[in-house]
C-alpha cells in the first residue's frame, strides 16, 4: 500500500495521457470533501464541502477546502459535480462560486435544490445541470454517468468518469439498504457492468469500514420510534440533520399515527423540508405540519417538534433549549430523541447537551439508549461484498479518518486488489493514473481555511492558539511609558489581569522586577519599543510561571515620550 510522506515536493507535470486525482479535504477527517480530477489540462471537481469546528478551533464557523492549488486554473474548471446534498458534500460551494460564479453545477434534483437555496442567501444565481441516475454527460473531456446510491439523504448518486488513461469510479456516500423507505437501492447491477468494463480506480466512501457486517435497514427504527411516540406524556422533540429526509418522513408517520401536530424550527430545518415536500420527497398529510407560532393553542401530548443539533453544535435549536436560551422551554416530562449518529469530535458536545436536556427533566432518547438511527455508510459487509461486484485494478479508500481510511484498504486487499496498488492519501496528496497504476507523485497545500463570521481564510492557527490560550489562561497587560531618549521609565508600569485567576493586587510582587530589567536596559542604551515589550514579556511571564505555573498571554505595552 502506497502512502503520504512528509517530505512530498510539488508533483511534476502530468504525463500525456494521464489522469490526476487530487483529494483538498475528505482525507484523514469526517466532512470538507473535495476532490479535483485533471486531465488533458481541464479539471472537473466531485463535491465541495464544509467541515465543522471542535472545541479546539473556537469562534470559528466553518472550515473549507483549501482552493489555492487551482485558483490559477478556475476557467479550466468545467464542472462541480456533486454526488449529494449534505453540508459535507456542498457547503463550501458558495465560497468557489464567489471566486468564479459561471462554474456549472451538475447534479440529481434534490442535491442541486438545496444548493440552489444556499446559494440564493450568497446571492448567487448558479449555472445547473441536472443529471439522473444511468444518465452520462460530457463534461468537457470527461465522460461521466451517474449510478444510484443509498445514503442518509434522498437522490444520492456516485459518478463513474471515463477518460482514455482510464475508467475512475467515485462513490460518494453510499450504504446497501436493501429495504429502502423510497424504493431506491444502490444500483449493483450497474456497478458490476462498470467492473466488467474495467474500473481502473475505484474512490470509496470508508466511514464505516471498521465496523463488522451490514448497517441495519432505515425502517427499523420505525418501530422505535412507535413506542416512543406512545409512552411520551408531554413534547416531543426530535433533533435530526436537516437534510435527513428519510428520518423526518418516519417521524412525520409515527405524530400522524398517534394524532400529533408538527412544527419545524430553525431555518435550515424549515427551508430544507419545505424544498423536498414541494419537490415530492416528503410525504406530508394535510394539517399535520404547522407553524411554531401555533404551539400555544395546542396541548403537550398533541405537539412534536423537529429542530437541529442533534451534534451538539453550540448554535442550534438544541443546544440552546438545552441551555435555557430558546423560547422552547424544556419541561418535566418533555421527550427528546437524538435520531443521529456521533460524528467523531462531537462526544463532549452532545452528552454536554444531552446532560443539560436531563437536568431540565426530560427524558432523552439516544442512539446508545435505544434504535434511534442507523448509519448512511457501508459497512464492512457491503464493503467486501462491493469490492467483489467491483474488482477494481486499483483501490484509494476516501471520506474517513486515517484509521477508516486504513481498514477500508484492508478490506480492499482481501478481495483480491494488490497492495501495490492501494494509495492511502491524505489531503494534498497528488495520485496520478498513469498506464493503468495509481501512485503519490506530489503534494499540494491542503490545509484549513477557517469562516468567522463575514471573515473567510484571515484567521490563521496562529490567531487560533492566542484565542485557545485567552479562553485557558487568560490575558495580563502591562502599560508603560519610557522616555524615548534614556529609555527610563516616565510613567507606570500599570497591570492590568483579566480571566488568569491573578488578583490585580498581586502584581505589587513583580514591579520591583520590571523596574530591574527596564533600568539595565536604558544603561544598556536600549530604547527600541519593541526590544523593551519583548523584556517586559519574558520578566512577567517566568515570575507568572513559577509563581502560579500558569502561562496566560501577556500584552506589554510600551510608549515612547
Amino acid at each position: 500500500m502506497s502512502h503520504p510522506h512528509p517530505e512530498l515536493g510539488p508533483p511534476p507535470k502530468l504525463p500525456e495521457g494521464g489522469l490526476r486525482v487530487t483529494p483538498l479535504g475528505g482525507l484523514g477527517e469526517i466532512g470538507r470533501n473535495m476532490t479535483v480530477f485533471e486531465y488533458g489540462g481541464r479539471l472537473l471537481i466531485v463535491d465541495c464541502g464544509v467541515l465543522f469546528p471542535e472545541e479546539e478551533q473556537p469562534g470559528i464557523d466553518l472550515i473549507l477546502p483549501d482552493f489555492t492549488s487551482i485558483r490559477d486554473r478556475l476557467d479550466d474548471i468545467d464542472g462541480i459535480v456533486l454526488t449529494h446534498g449534505h453540508e459535507d458534500h456542498i457547503g463550501g460551494v458558495p465560497y468557489l462560486l464567489r471566486e468564479k460564479p459561471d462554474i456549472p453545477l451538475i447534479g440529481s434534483k434534490l442535491t442541486l435544490a438545496l444548493i440552489e437555496a444556499k446559494l440564493q442567501e450568497h446571492r448567487i444565481r448558479p449555472y445547473t445541470l441536472e443529471v439522473e441516475e444511468g444518465h452520462r454527460e460530457r463534461i468537457g473531456p470527461f465522460d461521466c454517468e451517474f449510478v444510484p446510491v443509498n445514503h442518509s439523504i434522498p437522490d444520492a448518486l456516485a459518478v463513474a468518469i471515463r477518460t482514455p488513461a482510464g475508467m475512475v469510479v467515485h462513490t460518494g456516500d453510499f450504504k446497501m439498504d436493501q429495504l429502502p423507505l423510497d424504493g431506491r437501492l444502490t444500483d449493483l447491477r450497474a456497478f458490476a457492468r462498470l467492473g466488467e468494463e474495467g474500473i481502473d480506480l475505484l474512490l470509496s466512501d470508508s466511514t464505516n469500514a471498521e465496523v463488522p457486517g451490514f448497517v441495519p435497514p432505515e425502517r427499523d427504527i420505525s418501530g422505535v420510534l412507535r413506542q416512543v411516540f406512545s409512552s411520551a406524556q408531554k413534547r416531543i422533540i426530535v433533533a435530526s440533520f436537516a437534510s435527513h429526509v428519510h428520518r423526518i418522513q418516519q417521524i412525520l408517520d409515527a405524530a400522524h399515527e398517534h394524532g400529533r401536530r408538527v412544527a419545524f424550527v430553525g431555518r435550515s430545518m424549515v427551508r430544507n423540508m419545505g424544498i423536498a415536500r414541494d419537490l415530492g420527497y416528503l410525504k406530508v398529510p394535510g394539517g399535520l405540519v404547522v407553524d411554531v407560532k401555533t404551539l400555544d393553542d395546542l396541548p403537550d401530548d398533541e405537539i412534536v417538534l423537529v429542530c437541529t443539533g442533534s451534534q451538539g453544535e453550540p448554535m442550534a435549536a438544541l443546544s440552546r433549549m438545552a441551555n435555557r436560551d430558546h423560547q422552547i422551554r424544556i419541561v418535566q416530562g418533555d421527550t427528546v430523541i437524538l435520531a443521529s449518529s456521533l460524528i467523531p469530535g462531537n462526544e463532549n458536545a452532545v452528552y454536554r447537551v444531552i446532560n443539560g436536556l436531563t437536568r431540565w427533566g426530560a427524558h432523552v432518547v439516544h442512539k446508545g439508549n435505544a434504535k434511534v438511527h442507523v448509519s448512511g455508510h457501508a459497512s464492512a459487509g457491503e464493503l467486501l461484498y462491493f469490492y467483489n461486484i467491483c474488482q477494481p485494478k486499483n483501490l484509494m479508500p476516501v471520506h474517513g479518518e486515517w484509521r477508516h481510511l486504513r481498514a477500508n484498504a484492508e478490506l480492499g486487499a482481501k478481495t483480491g486488489v494488490p497492495h501495490d496498488r492501494i494509495v492511502i492519501a491524505e489531503d494534498g496528496v497528488v495520485v496520478d493514473l498513469v498506464e493503468g497504476k495509481a501512485k503519490i507523485t506530489g503534494k499540494v497545500q491542503a490545509g484549513y481555511v477557517y469562516v468567522d463570521g463575514l471573515s473567510v481564510g484571515d484567521v490563521t492557527e496562529s490567531s487560533l492558539k492566542d484565542r485557545r490560550i485567552l479562553g485557558d489562561e487568560g490575558i495580563i497587560s502591562i502599560f508603560i511609558v519610557v522616555d524615548s531618549t534614556s529609555g527610563k521609565i516616565v510613567g507606570g508600569p500599570h497591570v492590568q489581569s483579566r480571566g488568569s485567576g491573578i488578583d490585580d493586587a498581586a502584581f505589587a510582587a513583580v514591579m520591583p522586577k520590571i523596574d530591574e530589567v527596564l533600568a539595565k536596559s536604558a544603561q544598556d542604551g536600549v530604547a527600541e519599543s519593541h526590544q523593551l515589550q519583548q523584556l517586559v514579556r519574558r520578566t512577567v511571564g517566568k515570575w507568572v510561571s513559577d509563581t502560579y505555573r500558569r502561562r496566560p498571554m501577556i500584552l506589554p505595552v510600551v510608549v515612547e515620550v
